[in-house]
């Protein structure tokens, strides 16, 4: 069977699940029409069971609470722009793109002049400008996430004094911005400037937690909006949260030890394929010389390679835990 028989056959396999599917569960047309249309029997009804519970249906419409845009939830460009300013390096989407194109075209010419296969140098050079960038970016995101969070519970501790004294939210927001080093200042400083220019609290505040993407600020955040709804002691109420804060680190540093040796033996599974290669390369380069010159190789292995990163994820999934 040749590659356009194959194709074919996966194009009318793939066409007959959609229509299926389709068919199993009709069109969003037909279903909105449907919802319109039992909407306006319920409306003329004259059921009481009918008129309640349509008159229920409107209030709940009617409110709604107020919803926020998720950041980076509009495009591709947009979660790129997101991941570049968590880094808190001030690096743009154009400068990361400029990276990972030079970085692939390197890296593909070095392949290149020294396999002469072109295949094998896209693969790779494409790979490793779209892999090395992501992840310092990632490394970058990692460590700042990480130091903000080892000095979160500290700014709330000093928010808590700060309304123990009798400052109001505000001017304690401005106190922990000016004495918190790192990120938290940083942050906390975006949140006072936001709500100078005329942003409320609680607009100021799921800004920073959309674009931050850390949970504990986001349990800060609705502490800050239950509190101001049903009112009580602000003070306690954020005491209580620094000691979960920390508590929750404790448990983090625990997990951590715990899974360390199931990391280890990760890493070493996932990468004794590639040291063996590189070893078998260097001792004897003419046996494994074929995966460089020999198409079919060069296929096989981009293809054990790409099984091999399915495998990695997988692994690095299972000794990932989060509480």
């Amino acid at each position: 069977m040749d590659f356009l028989q194959t194709l074919l056959i996966t194009l009318v396999i793939f066409t007959v699940i959609v229509v299926g599917y389709l068919l199993a569960t009709g069109s969003g047309a037909a279903k909105a029409q449907k919802r319109r249309v039992q909407a306006v029997r319920y409306r003329h009804s004259e059921s009481l069971d009918a008129k309640v519970d349509a008159q229920f249906k409107r209030a709940v419409a009617a409110r709604k609470p107020k919803s926020f845009k998720v950041a980076g939830s509009g495009s591709r460009m947009e979660a790129l722009t997101v991941r570049l300013d968590r880094t808190g390096k001030g690096w743009t989407v154009p400068q990361y793109i400029y990276s990972s194109v030079g970085i692939a075209v390197v890296v593909a010419v070095l392949i290149f002049i020294q396999s002469g296969a072109p295949l094998l140098a896209l693969g790779i050079g494409a790979a490793v400008g779209a892999g090395v960038p992501h992840m310092v970016v990632g490394y970058f995101i990692g460590k700042r996430t990480n130091a903000f969070i080892s000095k979160f519970p500290d700014a709330l501790e000093l928010l808590v004094r700060g309304l123990r004294s009798g400052l109001p939210v505000t001017e304690t927001l401005g106190v922990v911005a000016q004495e918190v080093p790192g990120p938290v200042g940083i942050e906390f400083k975006g949140i006072v400037d936001r709500i100078k220019v005329g942003k409320t609290m609680e607009d100021a505040l799921q800004d920073t937690g959309d674009r931050l993407g850390i949970s504990e600020f986001n349990f800060f955040t609705i502490t800050l909006a239950i509190q101001r709804e049903t009112g009580g002691n602000l003070a306690e109420t954020l005491s209580n949260l620094a000691n979960v804060l920390r508590q929750r680190g404790q448990m983090k540093l625990k997990i951590r030890a715990m899974s360390s040796e199931s990391k280890a033996s990760a890493y070493i599974v996932g990468s004794l394929p590639f040291i063996v290669f590189g070893m078998i390369l260097w001792v004897n380069p003419d046996y494994i010389g074929g995966f460089f010159t020999d198409d079919r190789l060069i296929v096989a292995g981009l293809g054990g390679l790409t099984w091999m990163g399915i495998g990695v994820a997988i692994m690095a999934k299972m000794v990932s835990f989060e509480i």
